[in-house]
């Protein structure tokens, strides 16, 4: 390896260590309730995964950044590039005032390119990389517990970046082998200093399971939320207009490790009136 990459590879982590210091500060692990009802979601610590956004961002990336910046959004999840470069979505973002805290990838970069893809979530600013769902074939229990397997290895080289792996879930997490359910095994058998997760709260409840329950059961484990809201017949719908409780689902949140939540509507009819009516949600809940 050329002195050039590694002198190129250690400005990077110090770049993204004081990066990931300053939003601790700002954001950090939820406190404990000071009082039922009573406490917000920290501004810094409200963002949006960027797959929401992903036709406006197709027409004018840099416009649509700076719409979520004048909405109240302090952070972003990336989630699709656009035609653009690691370096140019993080100078669009700076200039909007926006923070990059993870970069979703595929299972395939995971296991065959995650030096590349560390390089780039470190180029964005950002703590994780996060897969952002796994191979039909490995909904099995001895799938799942191969892709631990791999998760264990991709966050011990991730480490060496100053990063963590996190895995997005879908509903098929939450089927049963075995008499198990596979994100409960994945859980298990994934090293939490190495490996996290981002915890899609709807594709959860879709699967039968409440996410508050997994805050207290796995503390720590949940650094990142995808808070999604359940319309009244299964569908995607606003955050907030749905029909999840978020309030009794964030009670506990403290407790799993949350530092962001990332707002995500799979299949919005409006991108920025639903980026509005989630955010101003979010906002004003108490919890």
């Amino acid at each position: 390896m050329s002195r050039r990459l590694l002198d190129r590879r250690a400005f990077l982590r110090t770049t993204a260590a004081t990066a990931l210091a300053a939003g601790a500060a700002a954001a950090g692990v939820l406190p404990a309730a000071a009082g039922s009802g009573r406490r917000p979601i920290p501004r810094p610590a409200i963002g949006m995964h960027l797959y929401t956004m992903r036709r406006g961002l197709a027409a004018d990336f840099a416009g649509t950044v700076q719409a979520l910046a004048d909405i109240g959004y302090a952070t972003v999840g990336v989630s699709g590039r656009h035609g653009h470069s690691a370096a140019a979505i993080r100078a669009m973002l700076d200039d909007a005032g926006l923070a990059a805290v993870l970069e979703h990838v595929g299972y395939d970069r995971l296991t065959n390119n995650l030096a590349g893809a560390c390089e780039d979530v470190l180029t964005l600013g950002g703590q994780w990389v996060v897969t952002s769902s796994l191979p039909g074939s490995l909904y099995t229990l001895d799938g799942i517990r191969r892709a631990a397997a791999e998760f264990n290895r991709a966050g011990a080289v991730a480490a060496t970046y100053g990063l963590n792996v996190l895995h997005h879930n879908h509903d098929a997490e939450f089927r049963t082998d075995g008499g198990r359910v596979l994100y409960d095994v994945l859980l298990e058998e994934t090293d939490p200093d190495l490996v996290g997760f981002e915890l899609d709260v709807y594709w959860a409840a879709r699967g039968g399971y409440d996410a508050g329950a997994y805050f207290v059961n796995h503390p720590a484990r949940f650094p990142a939320l995808h808070v999604k809201d359940m319309a009244p017949g299964g569908g995607f719908a606003d955050v907030g207009s749905g029909t999840l409780d978020f309030a009794a689902m964030f009670e506990h949140a403290h407790r799993g490790g949350v530092r962001q939540f990332l707002v995500e509507h799979d299949n919005p009819a409006d991108e920025l009136s639903t980026a509005r009516n989630s955010f101003g949600y979010l906002r004003d809940l108490r919890f």
